[in-house]
């Protein structure tokens, strides 16, 4: 299962890893990893729309059955920060780099930067800067997440969620994407979730982990995400430019 329409081309890469037997956490990190190159998507990698500042920054992560997991923040112009996630997941003992520090170790541990000149977001932007306040608001600029979970053959579970984040967002802003319990929560005893839209109302509810405590208390994955909004909604009474979507699936 994944997020928004760019998650028709993710979950037909991500079904053919595993009929080609590739593991369930290869299947999420290949599914979302397609709409990281689509350079045409602009709330996905390196052809999202910029920070305030003029910059596109990234964000991803990624977790496994056994609920280790993977992330990274705040970087600047690496195709596949979701592989960076499952990198530092398998090669640190940490969860999360941020910033300068999470590309010198990407850079060091054979990831690569590019650069890329898309004149269509230059020109948004500057049209940005003329009309617009200088701050983001949420749900008029394009911030859709790919979040992905799934289960493979053996029932086991993965998720991935990765964005380069609200347009026009204060430079340095990280939303819910890379954080494990916000954008993307997975137990393998129970199930799986991911969220999309505006990431600062998942991190104040812990919005995926919320989901999955409510499915291993027994609601169904409907029922849990429906109860995971009414939260939001409760404690949100503007709701005026408010976005909030979940996905999840339990372990049956």
């Amino acid at each position: 299962l994944s997020t928004w329409i760019h998650g028709l081309a993710a979950n037909q890469k991500a079904w053919s890893v595993l009929e080609d037997n590739g593991s369930v956490l290869d299947a999420v990190e290949k599914g979302v990893a397609i709409v990281e190159s689509d350079f045409t998507n602009r709330s996905v990698g390196l052809g999202g729309l910029l920070d305030r500042d003029g910059k596109v920054t990234l964000d991803a992560c990624i977790q496994d059955h056994d609920g280790r997991a993977g992330a990274v923040a705040f970087i600047q112009r690496f195709e596949h920060p979701i592989s960076i996630a499952r990198a530092i997941m398998e090669r640190t003992p940490h969860v999360m780099l941020v910033g300068t520090g999470a590309e010198k170790w990407a850079l060091e541990n054979g990831f690569e930067q590019i650069d890329i000149t898309i004149p269509e977001v230059r020109v948004a932007y500057e049209e940005w800067l003329r009309t617009s306040e200088y701050k983001p608001i949420a749900n008029r600029e394009n911030h859709d997440t790919i979040g992905m979970i799934a289960m493979d053959a053996n029932g086991r579970l993965a998720g991935s969620c990765t964005t380069s984040g609200m347009a026009y967002k204060i430079h340095g802003r990280v939303g819910d994407s890379p954080i494990i319990g916000a954008g993307l929560f997975v137990d393998g005893d129970v199930g799986a979730a991911c969220a999309t839209g505006v990431g600062e109302l998942m991190i104040r509810t812990a919005g995926s982990h919320t989901v999955v405590e409510l499915m291993r208390q027994g609601f169904t994955p409907m029922d849990a995400c429906r109860e995971a909004v009414l939260r939001i909604l409760t404690k949100n009474t503007d709701q005026k430019d408010m976005q909030v979507g979940f996905l999840a699936l339990n372990k049956e």
